[in-house]
């Protein structure tokens, strides 16, 4: 039996278990809100499981000097995922399992994961254990840039922009402390401090780095959005009001061993790993109004020293993307909650081209974030590379 077999087994005798229990008690069971929702009898603990697959189909044209040429066309399974959260003993004790099936969810593969499938996303628990103070354990995304850290099932577009696939700092291991007071009334401030191993998700060798900090503190001047609308695309809850959420972050990777941060490839030398601190800033806002929804990032990282060098100084060939990558995009949910977006986001890396894209987006939200058709039209610009244009079709379901 296949380590994947061994995984299907277990989670399905373990969801088995789950509706077991659950058909001996009534539970909200409406769509989008878990398949499965259960709480103990004596409230001493709960679980929710939502299984969401998202289906693709991309078409890729590149021109041929001015002229577009033949399109290659891509069906796939883009995300697959077992979800489970709930509360442990308490209330104020949270966690959250992930699980990722797809291909492009268990791909990367490699020594430092066992040479096994990276199927843990997520693998967390959330003490709220004093006021509002609450401390993160675990496998989860790190405090980085706004559009990583909304949901891949509540994207505004098809998918993330050329600044995350670039910048991101992704998921890690570690701990996260998180807090938030008012300013005023209306006006709230959240900070959070992180301390993660510095080399992205699934590792299972020794720290060939240092470790990794992140600091993110974010601005609410006019209150908190509904629902956790700042870390949602598009405007479904249509604010009565004005909602803005500024916000800058820092991440330090002391003796980095990656070309990005805590992703990318490791700098192989001849006599182990090449090292240096690695620095990225992230500025974002969102703004929602309405049917109306306005979100920016910036981000820029640094190196100490750039080039993977080996030993005796020659160079390996490898390089931390240092530069900087911006990304604006905007969109109205129409009545019937047709959205009409687009995005236009543009990345310098040092030694490498710079690349403009600009996107157009029209979905159809059905029952919100939870089943919805989304497309997009981009349009990618090369510095002395031929131009790219892209169609792209996808269908979410989020039980």
């Amino acid at each position: 039996m296949t380590k994947f077999d061994i995984t299907l087994v277990i989670t399905t005798l373990l969801l088995l278990i789950t509706i077991n229990s659950n058909s001996q008690k009534n539970s909200d069971t409406k769509f989008g809100k878990g398949m499965v929702n259960y709480v103990a009898k004596d409230s001493s603990w709960s679980v929710k499981f939502a299984p969401r697959v998202q289906m693709l189909s991309s078409t890729n044209w590149n021109y041929e000097g001015n002229e577009l040429g033949k399109g290659t066309t891509s069906f796939l399974i883009r995300r697959a995922r077992f979800k489970f959260d709930g509360y442990a003993y308490t209330p104020k004790l949270i966690y959250k399992f992930e699980l990722g099936l797809s291909n492009r969810d268990l791909a990367g593969a490699s020594i430092y994961t066992g040479n096994a499938p990276r199927y843990i996303l997520d693998a967390v628990v959330m003490w709220n254990f004093y006021k509002n103070f609450v401390l993160w354990a675990g496998q989860t995304k790190l405090p980085g840039n706004r559009e990583r850290v909304i949901s891949s099932a509540n994207l505004q577009l098809v998918d993330r922009s050329l600044l995350n696939s670039n910048f991101t700092i992704d998921r890690d291991l570690g701990l996260q402390l998180r807090h938030h007071f008012n300013l005023t009334d209306k006006f709230v401030v959240r900070e959070i401090l992180s301390v993660a191993q510095g080399e992205g998700r699934n590792i299972t060798t020794e720290n060939l780095g240092g470790h990794q900090f992140t600091s993110r503190l974010e601005f609410l001047p006019f209150g908190a959005f509904k629902n956790k609308g700042d870390y949602s695309g598009s405007s479904l809850e249509r604010e009565s009001t004005v909602k803005l959420n500024v916000a800058i972050g820092l991440d330090h990777n002391n003796n980095a061993v990656k070309t990005r941060s805590n992703q990318g490839n490791y700098m192989v030398t001849d006599e182990g790993f090449y090292k240096t601190d690695i620095n990225t800033v992230f500025i974002d806002a969102i703004l929602k109004y309405g049917g109306f929804s306005f979100m920016a990032e910036y981000a820029k990282r640094t190196a100490d020293d750039a080039v993977a060098k080996n030993f005796d100084g020659t160079a390996t060939g490898l390089v931390v993307n240092e530069g900087t990558g911006f990304n604006v995009q905007s969109g109205y949910l129409f009545p019937k909650n047709w959205e009409l977006s687009g995005r236009f986001s543009s990345i310098d890396i040092d030694h490498k081209d710079l690349k403009n894209q600009y996107t157009l987006g029209f979905s159809k939200y059905f029952a919100g974030h939870k089943l919805k058709v989304q497309s997009d039209l981009s349009y990618l610009e090369l510095d002395h590379l031929g131009d790219n244009l892209m169609y792209r079709l996808q269908f979410e379901i989020h039980f």
